[in-house]
């Protein structure tokens, strides 16, 4: 009788389910997630605590770059606000199953590339979700925004775990669209 033929139960060992949790890239991913992560907290501890951002009010860095505290209780863009303990908690559990997802993609790929963007954007949702946890909401200080006498545009107001996020996803989609392994018309 061959292997293929024999009627075996599934392999469902300890190595196979560290598998997937484990992958070739996950210490060098997690590894860039923790950076993101604390030069986040650092950054933010420092301007609330050192600089005393939130006495300051609006520190002018550029004609068009402002550093100005705002309390972000929903998720990105200020959507979904939630103003008490478990909406909160909501959010931090959904932010949980996230980060889970992520990690679960993380011991799947191959990719360095892949693997700085997944630690980025895991990076930067830990570091938001360190404050949502710390403060019951995520701390945003940087503020884009270009005023002329015909124009005024200002941006959300994000902190450095969203640009993480952010350019996690970006690394993620070049590899998508554009990398070696991207689908290539024929």
């Amino acid at each position: 009788m061959s292997a293929v033929a024999e009627d075996r139960p599934l392999d469902v060992s300890s190595s196979s389910r560290g598998a997937l949790l484990w992958g070739p890239l996950t210490a060098f991913a997690l590894a860039v997630a923790a950076a993101a992560a604390a030069i986040d907290q650092a950054a933010k501890l420092w301007l609330l605590f050192s600089l005393d951002l939130p006495a300051r009010g609006i520190v002018r860095l550029t004609p068009f770059l402002d550093l100005v505290l705002t309390w972000n209780t929903g998720i990105s863009y200020g959507l979904f606000r939630q103003e008490g303990p478990l909406g909160q908690a909501a959010l931090l559990a959904l932010k949980a199953i996230a980060v889970a997802l992520l990690w679960i993609w993380l011991a799947r790929t191959s990719s360095r590339l892949a693997a700085v963007s997944l630690g980025l954007i895991i990076g930067g949702a830990v570091g938001n979700a360190i404050d949502r946890f710390a403060y019951g909401a995520v701390a945003d200080f940087v503020l884009f925004h270009v005023t002329t006498a015909d124009f005024s545009f200002n941006w959300y107001v994000f902190n450095l775990a969203d640009v993480a996020i952010v350019a996690g996803v970006i690394g993620l989609l070049f590899e998508t669209l554009l990398g070696p392994r991207a689908a290539k018309a024929p």
